[in-house]
């Protein structure tokens, strides 16, 4: 059998195909908790996979900015579910809810921590987006 090498980004003649499955979701399906999503990668356990490189998820540290971001998550989840199940009433409802949730809790850090979006600064009274920390670098044992 011939060696089967890289070619620098083509499909070699003897690369496997891949059968690609992506599992049907039943409407009304289980869901985790919003930072068990964030940890899992999913909102739903039934999509949470048994091929992860990691057996188990990490855990992500509770701060104001990962608490967002698992409202966000959610929140990009549950859209994407209601793309393909537009009737589940108990869905749209948890989106609006985890909506208004997610746009508080921005409201709120970027009252107390600045912006997390470019936009945001418009709204200051300087342009403060390149003041360190930025919304994404963790800092051990702060609140970013």
């Amino acid at each position: 059998m011939p060696a089967c090498g890289d070619n620098y980004g083509t499909l070699p003649e003897c690369a496997p195909l891949a059968v690609p499955y992506v599992p049907f979701q039943q409407s009304n399906p289980k869901r985790y908790s919003q930072s068990d999503a964030l940890n899992n990668g999913t909102l739903y356990p039934g999509l949470n996979l048994p091929f992860h490189i990691k057996a188990t998820a990490t855990s992500v540290p509770v701060t104001p900015l990962t608490e967002l971001q698992a409202l966000e998550f959610v929140n990009q989840e549950l859209a994407l579910y209601l793309d393909t199940h537009p009737n589940d009433a108990e869905a749209f409802e948890l989106f609006r809810q985890y909506t208004a949730m997610e746009q508080e809790a921005r409201a709120a850090y970027v009252a107390n921590h600045g912006p997390v979006l470019r936009s945001e600064t418009a709204e200051s009274k300087t342009y403060t987006w390149l003041n360190d920390p930025w919304p994404w670098n963790f800092q051990e044992g702060g609140t970013k």
